[in-house]
């Protein structure tokens, strides 16, 4: 236990210390201060263009909508409106918005079969069509007027408005709630978290094999300590690294966010103390399987430049499982995604989005850590049993078949 602690603080030590730890750190934590600022970046962005391409005249010389035109400024649209009954021409309109008076006009006029309307802008290039916005209130603010003159009596005017409820229901007898973008986004963390910590291992391994210090290290301990401090001291690290960016994350949005934001994005009340649990713990077993999954393929090469080629199988492995996942939680209570919760390389990237949706049943949760949990044993057998016998081969990178035979040497 005690150089099991050793090997592990060493390599937590190694691994903060490090510029591409420190600076990726850096990097990312900048990132989600700057996302968390983006709407005040954009609020600085329109402040600077308040008066810009919001002042529209709005022009009625026919007097079709008889003075009722001036209620589209009760409707609370982002446009200022001018409105007159004057007759403006094209070239009157032209010249106000050259003049920067106006940023562009809607000239209304009446023929028998339509309500035509002449939308003018400074440039079409920016410009496909009229505004939808503004065609709805005009028509309304007309179909109000055209309403009001044949007399209706309240019950006729109610009738022609009625007000409609809506509720959403499923056949599904398992009652899903959640929010897809706070899934979506812990998917995504969970992911970088786990994929990322677990190859500093194969990382970590293949430069201590290069410097040397692995012949100290395997005179000093055992192999079985070696793989497991590693995979300890780096998950550590792992977990703090993430930690940081969760606490920057959350200062970030509360600092920065207008309030009520946050909120309207993400549903805050699905965040609770057990789904903060099961995610640390799908964290750390997910971390391990692929972190000695990792520990295997850095054990089989010799030079840094061989690692990424080494660990193509493991990352392919890993991708295939967070697609599963992510995939299949747009169907939370289908079948796939009931095995993708279990299945022990999606079951860390697919069972804290059921939690927090409500769909996880507690067995499935058991079912899921404890094929989590026979997977780890299964790979760190293998994983320990190939790396005491890899580790010191400073030759050639080991193909399959070498790893194959080596594993067999082991069992006889």
């Amino acid at each position: 236990m005690k150089d099991l602690m050793i090997v592990a603080r060493y390599t937590f030590k190694d691994m903060v210390k490090r510029k591409s730890f420190i600076i990726s750190t850096l990097i990312i934590l900048i990132i989600i201060v700057i996302g968390f600022n983006i709407p005040n970046i954009m609020e600085k962005l329109n402040g600077n263009n308040e008066n810009t391409n919001d002042k529209i005249l709005l022009v009625d010389n026919q007097n079709i909508f008889e003075g009722t035109l001036q209620r589209i400024n009760e409707l609370h649209l982002p446009y200022e409106f001018e409105i007159s009954n004057d007759n403006i021409s094209f070239e009157d309109v032209k010249q106000k918005i050259e003049n920067e008076e106006i940023n562009s006009s809607i000239i209304i006029t009446k023929t028998e079969n339509e309500i035509h309307l002449e939308y003018i802008v400074e440039s079409l290039v920016m410009v496909e069509e009229v505004p939808q916005d503004l065609v709805s209130a005009i028509n309304n603010i007309y179909s109000s007027l055209q309403i009001t003159k044949l007399n209706l009596t309240q019950e006729e005017l109610s009738s022609l408005t009625p007000n409609f409820s809506f509720e959403l229901k499923q056949t599904e007898e398992k009652e899903v709630s959640g929010n897809v973008f706070a899934i979506m986004l812990l998917s995504l963390v969970l992911f970088y978290a786990i994929y990322f910590c677990a190859y500093q291992v194969s990382s970590s391994i293949t430069t201590e094999k290069t410097s040397k210090i692995m012949e100290t290290l395997v005179t000093s301990t055992s192999p079985r300590t070696i793989v497991l401090g590693k995979t300890l001291g780096i998950g550590v690290g792992g977990l703090l690294q993430v930690a940081i960016m969760v606490a920057v994350a959350l200062v970030s949005a509360k600092t920065f966010l207008p309030e009520g934001t946050l909120e309207a994005i993400i549903d805050v009340s699905k965040i609770t103390p057990t789904l903060a649990i099961i995610t640390t713990i799908y964290f750390l077993l997910g971390y391990t399987v692929y972190a000695l999954l990792y520990a295997l393929t850095g054990s089989t090469v010799s030079k840094p430049e061989d690692i990424n080629s080494a660990n193509g199988p493991i990352a392919i492995i890993a991708v295939i499982g967070f697609y599963l996942a992510y995939f299949t939680m747009m169907n939370p209570t289908s079948n796939l995604n009931v095995f993708a919760s279990i299945f022990p390389i999606s079951s860390p990237f697919c069972m804290p989005f059921r939690v927090m949706m409500g769909v996880a049943t507690i067995q499935e949760i058991i079912i899921s850590i404890l094929i989590l949990l026979i997977t780890i044993l299964l790979v760190a057998k293998i994983s320990i049993k190939i790396y005491s016998s890899a580790i010191l081969n400073y030759g050639t990178k080991l193909n399959i078949k070498d790893i194959l035979n080596i594993y067999q040497d082991k069992n006889n």
